[in-house]
Parts: C-alpha cells; structure tokens; sequence
C-alpha cells in the first residue's frame, strides 16, 4: 500500500514539475533563434551585392560604405552556438554587433537618396527591396525567439516549476533587447520647414 501511495504522489509530482515543459520551451527557443540567424545570415549575404552595387556610383561616401562593411564583418565575425542564448554577455555581444550592421545599413539608405543614378539602378532598387523584406522578417523571426523565451523564462520563475528549474539548473533566458532605451524615449524632431 504505502509503495502504490508513493507511486501515484510521484507520478502526480512528476506531471506537475513541468520538466517536459522546459525541454519542449527550450528546444522551441533553439529553433526560434535559429530563425533569427538565419534572418541576420540572409542580411549579411546582402550587404556584398549592395555594397558592390554602391560602388558604382563614383561620388557616393566612402565613409559610409566603410561602415557597412566593417560592420558586416564584426557581425559575421562573432561564432554564435546554441550556448550564445544561456550567456547574456555573449548574447548582448552579438545583439551589439547586429544593431550596428541595422544602423550602418540604415544610414546607407538615407544616404543613397541624395544620389539619383543610384536611386534609379534597377540592381539597386532590387536588392533595397530584398533587405527591406529581411528586415521586416528578422523582427517577426526576433519577436517569435522573443515569445518563446518569455514563456520559458515564466515557467522557470513560477511555482512549482520554478523547484523543477533549481533542479535542473535552467536558468531565465537572456531576451533581446534595445541597445539605447533612454535614446528610443525622447520624441524625434519633425522640422518641415526648408531651408
């Protein structure tokens, strides 16, 4: 009798802890930040093509075109493995280097707009199109990572799963982040007027 009581009170223990939760959430996490690598990789193998296809117009920044590039390669440069997402500082590292390729690329394209033949360049206009859909899906890639890891991360911090976490040693999941909130706060000026 007290064997068949200590079964069931472990059986009801076990389906409770939540430990086949932690490892559906983390293996969703995994392939949620997949996607998104594969979103910043599909960006990286763009930028060659836009830079090459920049280039071309004689009188464009070379200031800028330096940036990108150097930006492309510290991005690529940083080896990222499934650890990356237990290590916020290797995290934030990465998360650094992609916000600068994003920026560099951004001032880039404002920058092309001053250069009508460029602006008019079929290949140009083209891959534009094609870095602005990468764009858009590295944050549906970013925000599903981001959803995944929440969930993990409250499964971790709620009772009684979060004994089942002390455990096992799973700890909250760093989450992407925006590298200057006190800059994102402050209103942008609008100013119409031309000078």
């Amino acid at each position: 009798m007290t064997r068949w009581l200590f079964t069931i009170t472990a059986a009801l223990w076990l389906t409770g802890c939540g430990y086949n939760d932690f490892q559906r959430l983390d293996e969703q996490s995994k392939a949620a930040w997949s996607e998104v690598l594969n979103q910043f990789q599909r960006r990286a193998d763009l930028v060659p093509n836009i830079v090459a296809t920049v280039k071309g117009e004689a009188a464009f920044e070379q200031d800028t075109l330096t940036k990108v590039i150097e930006a492309r390669a510290k991005a690529t440069s940083i080896q990222v493995t499934p650890e990356t997402l237990n290590n916020p500082e290797a995290f934030q590292k990465f998360q650094a280097a992609q916000g600068e390729l994003g920026s560099a690329l951004s001032r880039l394209m404002v920058s092309v707009e001053r250069y009508p033949d460029l602006k008019a360049n079929k290949a140009f206009s083209d891959l534009r199109v094609q870095l602005e859909g990468t764009e858009n899906r590295i944050t549906v890639a970013r925000n599903r990572f981001i959803q995944t890891v929440q969930q993990y991360n409250v499964l971790a911090r709620s009772f009684p799963t979060n004994l089942t976490a002390m455990m096992f040693s799973y700890a909250a999941k760093p989450v992407f982040s925006v590298q200057n909130e006190a800059q994102i706060s402050v209103p942008p000026l609008v100013n119409f007027d031309k000078k």
